[in-house]
């Protein structure tokens, strides 16, 4: 599948130059069914108003404002005033790995310009965490590890600390319990090599035995009862699609912590206001 990336109004200036740069998808399109959007009168969640504004601008803004970060290609409908802040347009997909897959072929060099052994290294992330910030996404992207795919986790008493009574779905490992976060960083290159075997784990969650057979049944039974590592995890993930996998712990709940419910918008809309406050003080 290839994409072809509309134009977009030249964005603001680039910081100066660092050690690592990332190219960037920002995932702003979804399920156009999706009830959340729908009840707040918007096609895809992104477009939902935060403090009278698209909360994918937050998102932007902060991208914007990191200096580890490259080009941004921006994946659905572009929010009212996002046209300055990307550099790519792509047409949405209605899916999430359809819209990775799309994404990160809109940033890709031609082959001709590629270097050989040195990883494209692109940022996904999703529009619908507005509470980031450029600080804690500067902080993600200068930790990474060398790896073909970092997924950065959060963990439960650094969710409840930032953001008390927040509802977060957790898992339950050796080391602690975790939530997701909601961007992830990969070599560009390698996204033909594992999103095919990604599709098939996906399609398989709700059928216990495949997803067994995908994951390995004891995996899974460690996984099941908080016995597994997040070593061990970060492991079988790499062995199942191929690629050098790996964790990283990050204490911003902001990162784990997307907008899906009407309560998550009245914490975002509270959080904002008091960063906006400490800001003026």
């Amino acid at each position: 599948m290839t994409a072809l990336p509309e134009p977009a109004q030249p964005g603001p200036p680039r910081p100066g130059p660092t050690a690592r740069r990332w190219d960037v998808v920002v995932l702003g399109g979804g399920d156009p069914g999706d009830p959340f959007a729908a009840a707040q009168g918007v096609a895809v969640k992104p477009l939902i108003s935060l403090a009278g504004q698209p909360m994918a601008m937050y998102v932007l803004r902060a991208l914007r404002a990191c200096p580890e970060v490259g080009r941004v290609a921006y994946v659905g409908p572009v929010p009212a005033g996002g046209e300055d802040l990307i550099d790519l347009r792509v047409t949405d997909h209605g899916t999430l790995l359809g819209n990775l897959e799309v994404g990160v072929a809109a940033l890709r060099l031609p082959e001709d310009q590629r270097t050989t052994g040195v990883p494209e290294r692109v940022m996904v992330i999703t529009a619908d965490i507005p509470m980031v910030s450029a600080a804690m996404l500067s902080e993600v992207l200068r930790s990474a590890p060398d790896a073909g795919l970092v997924y950065p986790v959060v963990r439960k008493e650094d969710c409840e600390r930032a953001y008390p009574g927040v509802k977060r779905t957790y898992a339950r490992l050796k080391d602690g319990t975790f939530t997701g976060g909601n961007l992830f960083l990969i070599d560009a290159a390698l996204v033909g090599q594992f999103l095919p075997r990604l599709r098939e784990v996906l399609a398989a969650r709700k059928q216990p035995l495949k997803l067994a057979a995908l994951i390995g049944p004891m995996v899974l039974l460690r996984m099941l009862t908080g016995r597994l590592s997040i070593v061990q995890l970060q492991e079988r993930v790499g062995e199942i699609l191929g690629v050098k996998a790996r964790a990283l712990v990050t204490p911003h709940a902001a990162i784990g912590t997307d907008i899906d419910k009407d309560a998550d918008l009245e914490l975002a809309a509270r959080v904002l206001e008091a960063m906006r406050r400490n800001a003026a003080a």
